[in-house]
């Protein structure tokens, strides 16, 4: 089976016409843009945000198709579209046993509450802010053996599950848990049913990073963080088998590989 390692070859940082791209045509890949300032772009049907510099990001989702368009419109009226070939990855399949029933298949009384915390998230991850998304490699949030990879299809006491959509470090409750990049907090709440105490920061254009099962939170919503600072501490809360940090990226509703933005030593 090929693993994330065998995509790190797919990096790209090449020039498009008058664009810049820097990132992973692959399957959960995030592409940083760069173009003339007044340049208007968009991705199939969806308009990127361009900020005044020219900077724009992108992703690609764990099922994306092994095409996309780059649309481009510079500020002559001159256009541009280009195919960006994306691809395809294999993913994990990873099987627990001896969950607690009303974990893998919620009573009908938690039902409403699930819907209101999903909508809670799915709106703040609808966030376009001109912030621009910190390029380069972003920091490991927190020690610990990674358990979890993106992408993985887990079988929940025999039953197929959603994929997996994050990478999971595993260590001793109370371990610090650090912003990887700048970004402000959008989220905050001590006890979601699924993800237990969860964080999201906004990092900019769409993109953002959650934050799973943590026993403490060391941030409130509003909160402007930076690079490496603590914003919580690992925990076993939620849907979890034990003490363990999920962390994810999205772009909008696409969700990425938080891997992608790691150093290779971080990886693993």
């Amino acid at each position: 089976m090929r693993t994330l390692l065998a995509f790190l070859l797919l990096a790209v940082a090449w020039p498009v016409g008058a664009v810049e791209l820097h990132g992973e045509l692959t399957q959960g890949g995030l592409i940083f843009g760069k173009v003339a300032p007044g340049t208007k772009a968009r991705l199939g049907e969806r308009i990127l945000r361009v900020s005044p510099t020219g900077d724009f990001v992108f992703g690609f989702g764990r099922d994306a198709p092994p095409v996309a368009t780059l649309h481009l419109e510079r500020a002559d009226g001159n256009k541009e579209s280009r195919k960006l070939k994306i691809a395809p990855r294999q993913y994990r399949i990873q099987r627990i046993d001896g969950l607690p029933r009303r974990m893998v298949t919620p009573p009908a009384t938690v039902l409403a509450r699930i819907k209101t915390e999903n909508a809670a998230i799915a709106k703040v991850r609808a966030r376009d802010s001109a912030t621009i998304p910190e390029r380069g490699t972003w920091l490991r949030p927190a020690t610990g053996r990674v358990t979890g990879v993106y992408g993985s299809q887990r079988v929940l006491n025999g039953k197929p599950r959603r994929p997996h959509f994050g990478i999971d470090f595993a260590a001793p409750v109370g371990t610090p848990v650090r912003a990887p990049a700048g970004g402000t907090v959008v989220l905050a709440h001590k006890g979601m049913y699924y993800t237990g105490g969860t964080i999201i920061l906004d990092h900019g254009h769409g993109l953002t990073s959650a934050f799973l099962h943590l026993s403490a939170l060391s941030v409130k919503a509003g909160d402007v963080v930076e690079r490496g600072q603590q914003i919580g501490a690992m925990g076993a809360t939620g849907r979890a088998t034990g003490s363990h940090l999920d962390w994810r990226i999205n772009w909008f509703d696409r969700r990425l590989d938080p891997a992608f933005l790691l150093a290779k030593k971080d990886r693993e």
